[in-house]
């Protein structure tokens, strides 16, 4: 980042702008034109640029470069691709992620797969554990539920996506889950992601509902920097003034990331939209804008659901937007 410092600053207030950003971590390289000082600090730290320019002396801040470096495009340019036991997330075809919500019974997930595996979805999701503003509501099968999950999807021939709450589930997720999924509440749980990186498995992180771009692309690096590079963004919708769907699917996100980052994204419309009449068309956008992959919300008996039925797609249902899915993703040279 580059400081720039008040005309005609005083020398002992230069000194002491350089003092903070040493003391910082930063290497500073001083420039002195007709009228300004320029300070350029180079370094791998972050720092509050508000901080700096609350000092004395200094007249604005500039940064020149992404503090996510290991997110960043520049870090590979061809852009990530992620393999996991053949799927490919990142790659030329567009990788479907579905299942209910939440796993209930094996007969519902035998029932839901069967269906997915026939249309050639790869990755079968379901949660075992839930979180949600009822404190009586359904939590969750736990361990049962990854357990069945698992069973299901090698019986089909599938990878398992399921959620993670708490690192006190990690020695589950490391036996039954596949690509492992952060919440969108803890996309800056630093501490959760920190232990999540050390699993070394895919990790799904999803947008927080008021989190800006540069926010999930640094969550994002920090998994990175903790040592784990398989990471999968998902757009799952942001918080707007609009209230006729639950999250405004920010589909805009989708070329800003691939600008910005070499890693996959994926768009999760099912949770953005709350509404299953209003997920089939906001998927196929969704391929048309460029995403990677999506995930979608299936259940065989939706208005029976434990939960997230209103979101849910029928098998019929998803039948159908599958088919519109293989039309769209050639006009975009992708294939489903």
């Amino acid at each position: 980042m580059i400081i720039v410092m008040e005309e005609n600053v005083a020398e002992e207030q230069i000194v002491r702008v350089v003092d903070r950003l040493v003391n910082l971590g930063f290497d500073i390289h001083r420039s002195t034109g007709a009228r300004y000082t320029l300070l350029g600090a180079v370094g791998s730290r972050i720092a509050d640029m508000r901080e700096l320019e609350l000092m004395e002396g200094v007249n604005k801040v500039v940064r020149v470069s992404s503090p996510y470096k290991l997110a960043a495009r520049a870090f590979k340019p061809e852009g990530a691709r992620i393999n996991i036991n053949g799927v490919v997330i990142g790659g030329e075809q567009v990788v479907v992620m579905a299942g209910p919500g939440v796993v209930e019974s094996r007969e519902q997930m035998e029932t839901i797969a069967a269906t997915l595996s026939r249309q050639g979805v790869r990755v079968l999701r379901g949660g075992a554990f839930r979180i949600s503003s009822d404190p009586y509501g359904f939590q969750g099968l736990g361990e049962e539920g990854l357990r069945l999950l698992r069973e299901v999807a090698d019986r089909h021939g599938m990878l398992t996506l399921s959620t993670i709450f708490d690192a006190a589930q990690l020695p589950l997720f490391a036996r039954y889950v596949d690509i492992v999924q952060i919440t969108e509440r803890d996309m800056q749980n630093y501490a959760l992601l920190k232990e999540l990186a050390k699993l070394g498995k895919p990790v799904t992180l999803r947008r927080g509902a008021s989190a800006t771009i540069e926010e999930t692309l640094m969550a994002a690096d920090f998994v990175m920097r903790c040592g784990n590079h398989q990471v999968i963004i998902c757009e799952r919708g942001i918080k707007t003034f609009e209230t006729y769907t639950r999250h405004t699917l920010d589909l805009s996100a989708i070329p800003v990331i691939k600008k910005l980052s070499h890693l996959p994204i994926i768009v999760d419309p099912s949770r953005a939209m709350g509404r299953r009449d209003k997920v089939p068309p906001m998927a196929c956008a969704a391929v048309a804008a460029g995403a990677d992959g999506l995930m979608i919300e299936v259940h065989h008996d939706p208005d029976h659901a434990l939960l997230d039925g209103a979101q849910s797609l029928t098998l019929e249902q998803f039948d159908k937007l599958a088919n519109q899915l293989r039309m769209i993703a050639p006009a975009v040279e992708r294939k489903l």
